[in-house]
């Protein structure tokens, strides 16, 4: 496969291990990835996990702000096959176009569940048993090509975004892998999706606020479903709160979204149908702390019985 040219789009960490694949196993002959950001005080720029790579193994990079007006230099390449892995821009059908043999994207959910940009999140808020990765023909839709190959995993109690996203990124890598040869000889036939499919939206800010008026085991997956990043928080006293990692405690409810128990080391806050005990959190302007070192820093007097927003 060393003689099929390969274009690869892509930019975060998750992204890596795929490129990497492709770099052994084909000639990657441009890698696409999103412009450099400007990071910290300072605004240093900061180059993509995936840019990094390309620039270890000396792969020429393009970087456009917008690729649906920017794509002209992709039109002077021979291209066998474009890959998309995480990329975080819609391809326009000028550049589907271009590749021998089409294009394919490596999407972390099993499809047709979960088209968009934040599949694992909701998985695991939504408290599914399991996810996987979906090897897909691209066209112009949100992730709506037609179906390559589909790989399942579990999802553990134990598990967060973090831990999924290390798993789903080896199951992408090794999933594309083994159809890889049957694409570039043009022997592959796509199955259609079907109508029956959720969307998984971008994370925003007002997703991460925890409901205590829920159940203790949606908060709970809300929780791992955010961890480790964006986060999921509370505010009580108007001082928002991190919350890391908890337990859930079933039992009656002693009033839904309130402190209920402060004690040496346990923070406990009613929900539904029992108590959500703290067990790390990160307070506004501090770092990670588990919940012994949060209460040995706080009056519990200014936060008994007080309700959680």
């Amino acid at each position: 496969m060393k003689d099929k040219n390969i274009v690869f789009m892509g930019t975060p960490e998750f992204s890596v291990p795929v490129l990497e694949m492709l770099i052994e196993k084909t000639n990657v002959i441009m890698v696409v990835t999103q412009p450099d950001k400007e990071v910290g005080r300072k605004k240093e720029l900061v180059f993509s996990p995936v840019k990094k790579v390309a620039m270890e193994h000396k792969i020429p990079v393009f970087q456009p702000v917008r690729i649906r007006k920017d794509y002209e230099v992709l039109k002077g390449l021979d291209i066998d096959l474009i890959v998309t892995c995480a990329y975080g821009q819609i391809i326009p059908k000028e550049v589907l176009d271009l590749p021998k043999r089409g294009c394919v994207n490596v999407h972390a959910s099993i499809l047709p569940k979960y088209r968009g940009s934040a599949p694992i999140q909701w998985a695991i808020m939504n408290g599914d048993k399991k996810t996987g990765v979906t090897i897909m023909y691209m066209d112009e839709g949100m992730d709506t090509g037609d179906i390559i190959k589909c790989c399942e995993i579990p999802i553990l109690d134990t598990d967060n975004v973090g831990t999924m996203h290390d798993k789903l990124s080896i199951l992408g890598r090794d999933t594309l892998e083994s159809v890889l040869d049957n694409l570039l000889n043009g022997i592959v036939i796509g199955i259609k999706q079907t109508d029956d499919y959720t969307m998984a939206p971008m994370i925003k800010r007002e997703d991460e606020r925890l409901n205590f008026k829920d159940n203790g085991v949606n908060i709970i997956n809300k929780i791992r479903s955010l961890n480790p990043w964006p986060l999921a928080n509370i505010v009580i006293d108007g001082k928002e709160i991190k919350v890391i990692e908890a337990e859930f405690i079933p039992g009656s409810s002693k009033g839904k979204g309130k402190v209920v128990e402060v004690t040496k080391n346990r923070f406990g806050i009613s929900c539904n149908d029992g108590i959500i005990y703290l067990k790390r959190v990160k307070p506004f302007g501090k770092k990670e702390m588990d919940i012994n070192s949060f209460i040995n820093g706080i009056k519990v007097s200014e936060y008994i019985n007080k309700v959680v927003d």
